[in-house]
């Protein structure tokens, strides 16, 4: 997923947490709504993926 453009979403799904310099560069906002960005996403390309917080416990503590 390199130089490509990225959104992480909240627990539930609900707002973007972390966004990549490419998704940054579209102009998606930290704490938006993907219910109200969805199409813009889309329609831009950027891959939303839910957040795993359990991974990243394992991956911190490795």
């Amino acid at each position: 997923m390199q130089n490509k453009p990225v959104a992480i979403l909240s627990n539930n799904d609900g707002c973007v947490i972390a966004r990549s310099d490419e998704a940054k560069a579209l102009n998606l906002p930290m704490g938006a709504p993907i219910f109200k960005w969805e199409n813009f996403c889309k329609t831009n390309g950027i891959s939303v993926l839910s957040s795993n917080y359990p991974l990243y416990g394992d991956m911190s503590t490795a």
